[in-house]
């Protein structure tokens, strides 16, 4: 019999100290100086321990983030007195998915190997999580791999990182439309019984728990660098889909004292509006140089909603049911009261995004990319009191949007040697409509035949 995949706690993250999941201040002055795996087999042992020792967690670990090539897997770079770079693009993709990634493709071949059973993972992906997902899993057993992306609307980088990859397992669909049609469509065929009756379908994106699990991670170990938990940290997170923010939100309700979380959009700035004045309301997605937040629809964010209702199913259903009949809802007054005690917002537009690149070359010496100066354009911007350090979560290499780097810095980053011949490497892809039926049928043609 095959031995069966682990169910982690979905819903532990909100009912954190109900169910002893919090860390003791104590316990986290315990994590300073121990290295990332360490910290990550303490932070998140409390998640996994009905199904995982402490030792396998930590073999896992160590598989997953010995491919990083910085050894502090996530380090912090300082940029000036206050502001502090968390680098979370050392591993084989350049993103900070893998972070989360590594170790879930650790987690489904440990719980699949010596098994009979095969899983079909399907994706969404605005750019990074694909590649990372991909390199996660590819050539693993029991295991087929199909990731959308919008056609035309991820960077050269990102698309040859997963389309490159031609392992039997790996099916790569570029579809007409955004990556919000694409994530729609993968929520559609998790609900879909006909296909769930075919296949074992498993997910990769951050509807995934392990996932949000493994993110939480990193804002213990780079807290904990700056004088945590005896100093509150403020953390600013270029946010799309909401789930590397709600990470940080994990994190606070475990025990981590956070001063601020900085949901930092682009001008597709959904949850900015909905964090300032309650307006959730969807519109058509704006291309931008920060393609994995070109979003209107966050997934994530329906968690933060469940929690703050007080953990209420049948209030959070009508407010959903509610959105996605007219696309838009407001979420009421003491549920955004809760969330302004923890989270604030802002909305950068490109020109201010070009500035922040400008100003992390030219004060900080550091290149990043357009998605981490975002965030960095909204740290600054953030009124606290002068002694709380504030961090910015850099999400991507620079070279994986050589183009938006270079307009606005003069200086064209260059790709790692690790990535190689990237872009002379063949592509290998299926291009097709914004219709679910024949994305479905796609899918299950080919998980059959594989």
């Amino acid at each position: 019999m095959p031995r069966p995949l682990p169910v982690l706690p979905a819903t532990a993250a909100f009912t954190c100290r109900r169910n002893g999941l919090t860390l003791s201040r104590d316990e986290i002055r315990a994590l300073a100086g121990l290295d990332y795996v360490e910290t990550a087999v303490r932070v998140m042992t409390p998640f996994v321990a009905e199904v995982l020792s402490q030792d396998e967690l930590r073999t896992l670990c160590k598989a997953a983030y010995g491919r990083f090539s910085h050894d502090a897997v996530t380090p912090l770079v300082q940029l000036d007195h206050r502001h502090w770079l968390l680098e979370l693009f050392h591993g084989p993709t350049l993103a900070f998915k893998d972070v989360a990634l590594q170790l879930l493709g650790q987690l489904f071949e440990k719980f699949l190997s010596g098994g009979d059973t095969d899983i079909t993972i399907v994706g969404a992906t605005s750019g990074d999580t694909g590649s990372a997902a991909i390199e996660a899993v590819a050539g693993r057993e029991h295991i087929q791999i199909f990731m959308l992306h919008p056609e035309g609307r991820v960077s050269d980088v990102q698309r040859r990182q997963m389309t490159t990859v031609l392992a039997p397992n790996v099916h790569n669909i570029a579809i007409d439309g955004s990556f919000d049609d694409a994530q729609a469509m993968v929520k559609r065929l998790f609900g879909d019984a006909e296909a769930r009756g075919q296949v074992t379908l498993s997910a990769v994106n951050s509807i995934n728990w392990a996932r949000l699990m493994a993110q939480v991670v990193y804002y213990y170990y780079a807290a904990v660098r700056l004088g945590g938990p005896d100093r509150p940290i403020a953390f600013s997170v270029p946010t799309g889909n909401f789930g590397d923010i709600f990470a940080g939100y994990v994190a606070s309700r475990m025990g981590l004292p956070i001063a601020r979380l900085v949901v930092a959009t682009n001008v597709n700035d959904i949850l900015h509006r909905a964090l300032s004045s309650g307006d959730y309301s969807a519109g058509t997605v704006t291309p931008t140089a920060t393609p994995s937040m070109d979003i209107q629809v966050s997934s994530n964010f329906e968690r933060l909603l469940f929690d703050l209702s007080g953990r209420d199913g049948a209030a959070i259903t009508a407010m959903m049911g509610e959105f996605d009949r007219n696309r838009a809802m407001t979420i009421p007054a003491d549920m955004l009261g809760g969330a302004r005690t923890l989270f604030s917002s802002t909305s950068i537009d490109g020109d201010s995004m070009s500035l922040a690149l400008r100003w992390a070359q030219e004060r900080g010496g550091q290149l990043i990319d357009p998605h981490s100066a975002v965030g960095l354009a909204a740290a600054r911007r953030l009124e606290l009191d002068a002694d709380i350090p504030v961090v910015t979560l850099a999400t991507a290499h620079p070279a994986k949007f050589r183009e938006a780097v270079e307009r606005a810095t003069g200086v064209r980053p260059a790709l790692p040697a690790r990535l190689g011949n990237l872009f002379d490497r063949e592509e290998r892809y299926t291009k097709l409509s914004g219709d679910y039926d024949a994305v479905k049928a796609f899918i299950l043609a080919e998980a059959a035949r594989g």
